[in-house]
């Protein structure tokens, strides 16, 4: 557990799932900027994805492992929180909490990135959800827009409704882009790189299949695919029949910290998703002035994509669309590149985590 700060800061509980640096990044911002002290309730660290994370010293951490439901809102009573934020709807100690705060009109906001489908199981969770989720949570803070459409199902009015809850470290991205890009002018690396779990979602293989079937055809020029990662599937694509490809390389699990120097040898970034309801790697990748090559599941398209001016989309779990889009890199000039590049980190600077703490303070300040 962290030390904390003076008792006379405003309090403000998070009740989180699995902590990523990103995360944190948002977390500091808004201590920094609001002066705030937060108690954070953060399930262990995903053994898929274990980062190293530095916590401000006004952030207490609390691991849900050793605090059960009633433990839990025994917690939340003696912080006596002025705003709660809490992650969607799977913990049920976590909605025990916000429901016992939302009753002593403690605002408690529901941050979540599961995206608006239409589907029938989606119509019928948001009816039931609007007898509950609004007496549960005051407000919602949803990634973005499909995620606010979602929102508004549940019975949440527009003005209680935010956008943006994922936004990456931004400065930990933005400022090697500058040396990275003075490298790539000179020497535009032939690299795709993919980043994310070897889980199924993720498409690895999907990826492995399109980009060696086009480096058998001879269409692949000299570029060559670089995975990041580690997960469930990683000994299956690893040793499936095109993940052996001598021009694919999985280079496994890398810290937060390392992973801007990964991304320097890079030229273009894929992900290839079959469900990404959001996906914060796209926004750090375009902070690091790649191209982007999307899935259409993937959620971040909507904030950080241009098609056809820094990037691409594909069908996801197509091969042959993927592989077109692959070629569609493969075909443009190192110039064409670079430029798309810089409009990547434009659009990934957009947003950072000191927009995001704004967004928290002006949560802080409202009433419920």
């Amino acid at each position: 557990m962290t030390s904390t700060a003076s008792g006379s800061q405003r309090r403000v509980l998070v009740l989180y799932t699995e902590l990523a640096p990103y995360v944190l990044a948002c977390l500091n911002a808004f201590v920094e900027r609001s002066d705030v002290r937060i108690d954070l309730v953060r399930w262990p660290v995903n053994a898929e994805a274990p980062f190293d994370l530095d916590f401000h010293p006004s952030i207490t951490v609390h691991d849900r492992r050793d605090l059960d439901d009633d433990g839990l809102l025994v917690l939340a009573q003696r912080v006596d929180p002025d705003l709660v934020l809490a992650s969607g709807w799977v913990d049920k100690g976590y909605l025990k909490v916000c429901r016992a705060m939302r009753s002593e009109r403690i605002a408690t906001v529901m941050t979540f990135d599961t995206a608006w489908r239409g589907s029938l199981k989606q119509f019928v969770s948001s009816i039931l959800g609007r007898f509950w989720v609004p007496r549960t949570y005051s407000h919602a803070w949803a990634t973005g827009d499909r995620q606010a459409h979602y929102a508004r199902h549940l019975g949440y009015r527009k003005e209680n409704i935010r956008k943006g809850f994922y936004a990456a470290d931004t400065k930990a991205f933005l400022a090697p882009n500058v040396a990275a890009q003075e490298s790539r002018s000179t020497t535009y690396p032939h690299r795709f790189i993919c980043v994310a779990r070897y889980i199924p979602t993720k498409g690895q293989q999907v990826l492995c299949d399109a980009f060696a079937a086009l480096c058998d055809e001879g269409k692949a020029g000299d570029w060559e695919l670089h995975l990041v990662g580690v997960g469930e599937q990683w000994d299956a694509v690893r040793n499936s029949a095109t993940g052996r490809h001598p021009r694919i390389v999985h280079r496994g699990f890398v810290q937060a910290k390392d992973m801007p120097d990964v991304l320097q040898q890079a030229g273009v970034s894929v992900l290839p998703s079959l469900y990404e309801p959001w996906g914060v790697v796209v926004q750090e990748h375009a902070c690091m002035g790649l191209p982007l090559l999307l899935s259409d599941a993937v959620g971040a398209k909507e904030r950080f994509m241009e098609v056809g001016v820094n990037g691409d989309v594909h069908r996801a779990g197509d091969v042959l669309d993927l592989k077109r889009s692959l070629r569609s890199v493969v075909e443009r000039s190192d110039a064409e590149l670079l430029a798309m590049g810089e409009r990547s980190a434009k659009l990934g600077g957009a947003w950072t985590p000191e927009h995001w703490a704004e967004v928290a303070n002006e949560l802080l300040n409202t009433k419920p």
